[in-house]
């Protein structure tokens, strides 16, 4: 019996992209810079899934099921990426000072260093991102992203529940 293979489909162009693989695509390789920049400076452990734990604002003070909403995934995920890095001395967590069961994600000294080098790499991808650009063309574009974060458009999604907020 033979099978019949489905056509190739065609490389869109890029004016015709949609929206998402356009946010997606230039995500995705600051993700991977920020894995490469934070194991070359030494945080070797260090590998994509955890971007979900550092992204911003961070999970310092923040809860478990915070966290996983924010990354849109389960509890039980993200507290397996949270353990990898309590084991590793990234993070530990803690009850939370008014709500006996509740627990907390605290930054170690390692943890708040590995912040600081993401914020020291994201400053220099603005930068070369503003060269590429041009100066006028970033701050443009870091605006009219501004607008889109700021919007109803990015706090609303189906199935999104609100007690975990997207930012």
């Amino acid at each position: 019996m033979s099978r019949s293979l489905s056509p190739t489909p065609s490389v869109t162009k890029p004016a015709e992209m949609l929206i998402g693989a356009l946010l997606r695509v230039p995500a995705q390789a600051i993700h991977r810079r920020l894995i490469r920049d934070l194991n070359a400076a030494g945080f070797r452990e260090l590998s994509l899934p955890h971007i979900a734990v550092f992204q911003y604002p961070g999970p310092d003070g923040v809860r478990p099921g915070t966290l996983a909403g924010r990354a849109g995934m389960s509890k039980q995920a993200m507290n397996q990426l949270l353990r990898s890095l309590e084991e590793r001395d990234y993070l530990v967590r803690s009850d939370h000072p008014a709500e006996g069961r509740a627990r907390v994600v605290r930054l170690t000294r390692r943890g708040r260093a590995v912040s600081a080098k993401i914020l020291e790499i994201l400053r220099e991808v603005e930068r070369e991102w503003s060269a590429e650009l041009g100066t006028a063309r970033f701050a443009s574009l870091k605006e009219l992203l501004v607008r889109v974060w700021e919007s109803p458009l990015a706090r609303s999604s189906p199935g999104h529940d609100p007690k975990f907020p997207l930012d």
